[in-house]
């Protein structure tokens, strides 16, 4: 029975296809220097099937054998407080072999799991205090994998990298203060239509690869014979593959010992950094992760000298992510909107409409891209450095419209008393406490001498999911002097808003006689903007069926997540001409813009038209009033 520790794995060399994605983890395997690999991928393609399959064929490691960190007996810089004091003194440390792992990172981890905390027992039992360790420190000097990494909360997220960077993991808890080595090999899998990950979360993860699931249909039916194989008799299996088990685990092995002997030529280093700086690449991680890479690539077959089809390997696998760290980067590359295509020079529009600099309108009449010139505008895709000046109703203020109920993109409520969230610490003595902390009670009450007379109290933080929906007119009405092209251009800025806070996203568009949810919420901000583009306009304003939505979107929401919060961006021009009960669309608006403020839900209405002469009735000044929300003028 040597095989029931390995028979609920696959085996590597048995998985079908996924070759870059097994490339990257065997170079992280050889070197894990090089920072760590994030698979991306749709559900289904093999990315957590791979990661665990990996654990067979990790080499075996020296560590102290009573210490739980994972110390490193040759390397003193490498070992925890405890492990140096004793190597200092001159004490030998047991040594003992363990084979690397992969430690799960579970989404609902607490701070305290993860960085550790004190050890309540030994504290109870001894008197003294000693920290009991984290899954931080069983990462050191293994694999940490984190399945769904973009779902993971940003407090979390945020710890993780502090440890990713400096390498230590500093524990300052319950008047204890200790720190350990904590150097992991980053793992993750995603599933990009559940949202982009974090910019400063992706640049920390060397590798990334985009897994996708074969087309070709004797492929696809090859892996279904292996997966019912193995499903039968796991054990039969794994002997079947054994062979190329041990081989690739050997191949692993030499790789590590020859690595430090691997040489790069001055000249195809400097061609790699002049390729990557050609490339306008901002990080410097950039060169070195291509490098190690490179070399790990070579050691894997049995080279001492990097050669050019290892630096290709090497920039395919680490640099696609670090071109653009944001969907709205490769925006700037296309056309910019409202420009003219004439050869002739480009100025703005006659009309009362403040835009900044930015903007390239083609003059009326000049034969340009202008209103009744003929020629239809195209939206295109804003550049990130693009800004509409604007004019707020009854705020005398140059701020831009993006600075309105702007949030932290690390929304947090911090409670105490409360009983959802992540426990952060707690305070003591707490007069009336209804969420004991019960490690802080026996740590405090002994600290202060009044053991058993007062309590501690948890203290929690609690994120906060943001909502922000994007309710465009579409209705007839804003095709006037095309100002359904303003206002994409303006649900576009909000989309790119939104990606940089991290909020959740949700994009409804009204005409004609109803609404038309283009979106749930979600984070795929790149999906939004190729949605906002394609938003046909015309017919009626249905702007009452509109808030009404919103009220029901935002219920739902908000009961799937008891603490979020809501903003609303509504963009038109405040024409109404179609009610929902067949009363007074008057009185319809004033009572859906009531609820909006009796919900607490933020409304901003911004007005496309400018400061142009527009006959007929609007709603917007009525809505604003009864609802709480701020107007904002183009």
């Amino acid at each position: 029975m040597g095989y029931s520790t390995r028979i609920t794995v696959f085996p590597f060399t048995a998985i079908v296809g996924l070759d870059d994605a097994k490339t990257a983890l065997l170079a992280v395997a050889v070197n894990p220097l090089i920072g760590g690999v994030l698979l991306r991928g749709d559900k289904g393609t093999g990315k957590t099937t791979l990661v665990r399959s990996l654990a067979n064929l990790l080499p075996e490691i020296k560590v102290v054998a009573d210490c739980p960190f994972n110390c490193d007996p040759e390397n003193p810089s490498m070992m925890c407080d405890n492990c140096y004091r004793r190597w200092r003194r001159g004490e030998k440390l047991p040594v003992t072999t363990r084979k690397m792992r992969v430690v799960d990172l579970p989404l609902s981890v607490t701070p305290d799991r993860l960085i550790g905390t004190i050890d309540v027992e030994k504290f109870l039992r001894e008197g003294v205090k000693a920290v009991s360790p984290g899954l931080l420190a069983e990462a050191n000097r293994n694999i940490l994998y984190i399945d769904e990494v973009n779902l993971l909360d940003d407090y979390i997220a945020d710890l993780i990298l502090d440890a990713a960077a400096y390498g230590w993991n500093i524990i300052e808890r319950e008047h204890v203060s200790f720190k350990h080595p904590s150097r992991f090999i980053l793992v993750g899998s995603m599933n990009p239509e559940e949202g982009e990950l974090r910019p400063q979360l992706l640049d920390r993860f060397g590798l990334v690869v985009d897994v996708n699931a074969p087309m070709d249909p004797e492929l696809r039916a090859e892996i279904v014979r292996r997966v019912e194989e193995y499903s039968i008799d796991p054990i039969a299996f794994y002997k079947k593959y054994e062979p190329l088990e041990n081989e690739l685990r050997e191949k692993i092995a030499r790789a590590r010992k020859i690595l430090r002997e691997v040489t790069i030529d001055d000249e195809l280093l400097r061609a790699v950094a002049e390729k990557i700086a050609e490339m306008k690449i901002r990080t410097c991680r950039a060169e070195i992760t291509v490098v190690r890479t490179a070399k790990a690539l070579a050691a894997l077959d049995g080279r001492r000298k990097v050669s050019e089809d290892d630096i290709e390997k090497a920039m395919k696998l680490a640099l696609p992510h670090r071109i653009k760290l944001n969907p709205f980067e490769e925006a700037g590359k296309r056309e910019r909107p409202f420009e003219q295509k004439s050869s002739g020079q480009t100025k703005p529009h006659s009309h009362n409409h403040h835009y900044s600099k930015d903007y390239n309108l083609a003059q009326q009449g000049g034969g340009g891209n202008s209103p009744g010139s003929g020629k239809e505008l195209r939206l295109g895709s804003l550049r990130p450095s693009t800004s509409l000046h604007i004019i707020p109703i009854r705020r005398a203020s140059s701020r831009k419209w993006m600075d309105y109920g702007r949030r932290s993109r690390k929304t947090f409520r911090t409670r105490i008393g409360g009983f959802v969230g992540a426990p952060i610490g707690y305070i003591y003595p707490a007069p009336r406490p209804r969420d004991i902390d019960l490690v802080g009670t026996l740590i405090a009450s002994t600290i202060m001498g009044d053991r058993g007379k007062c309590l501690a109290e948890k203290i929690r933080r609690c994120p906060v999911p943001v909502l922000t929906m994007i309710c465009l007119d579409a209705s007839g009405s804003m095709n006037y002097r095309k100002r359904i092209m303003i206002a994409k251009a303006i649900a576009y800025m909000i989309t790119r808003r939104s990606y940089t806070l991290k909020t959740w996203l949700s994009l409804l568009a009204f005409r004609g006689e109803g609404v038309k949810e283009y979106i749930p919420p979600t984070r795929n901000y790149r999906k939004i903007m190729d949605l906002i583009e394609k938003i046909p306009s015309g017919r009626k304003t249905p702007l009452s069926a509109c808030l009404y939505r919103v009220l029901e979107e935002v219920s739902i929401f908000r009961k799937k997540y008891r603490n979020s919060e809501a903003e609303v961006f509504l963009i038109t021009d405040g024409k109404a001409n179609v009610s929902i009960t067949g009363k007074n669309i008057k009185s319809e608006l004033v009572g859906l813009a009531r609820e909006i403020r009796r919900r607490r839900i933020r409304l901003y209405i911004i007005d496309p038209r400018g400061r142009t002469v527009d006959p007929g009735i609007d709603y917007i000044k009525l809505i604003a009033y009864h609802s709480g929300g701020k107007v904002i003028r183009i």
